[in-house]
């Protein structure tokens, strides 16, 4: 039932799912984190990995072309994260969060980008083998 694409989408809405649920469950430090937290605590940003992770999960059960959604859902966080660190850089407040930025635009939304672009069925047809006693 899920293709390839499926179950990358499939992983991925499970992993920031539950990234998410570590925010509630145990929030890290805030450091680097500054542009979220003037707004809100991250308990309340883990939210969006949660919300983002279900969507992705979801449009994992859709057929190729109708899973974009699922793609962009997936974006979101690692996105968000990266903008926030990349601040927290410029700002002069967390010198190693460029480190960390290139990390989630890198791991994350290269690595989603990349997916996004596969074809369900990549893989090239293999060639008939030549039959026995004709030319080519």
């Amino acid at each position: 039932m899920l293709g390839r694409r499926g179950h990358f989408l499939l992983i991925l809405g499970v992993g920031k799912t539950c990234w998410g649920v570590g925010f509630l469950v145990d929030p890290p430090g805030p450091e680097g984190l500054h542009l979220l937290t003037q707004f809100a605590g991250l308990r309340h940003w883990a939210w969006l990995w949660i919300i983002c992770g279900l969507v992705t999960t979801t449009f994992a059960f859709f057929q190729v072309g109708r899973d974009w959604a699922g793609f962009m859902a997936a974006l979101i966080p690692p996105t968000v994260w990266a903008i926030a660190y990349s601040a927290a850089v410029v700002g002069g407040t967390y010198s190693r969060g460029i480190w960390v930025a290139i990390w989630y635009l890198t791991s994350h939304c290269g690595v989603i980008m990349w997916a996004a672009t596969v074809p369900e069925y990549s893989v090239p047809h293999v060639p008939r083998l030549a039959r026995r006693g004709k030319a080519p």
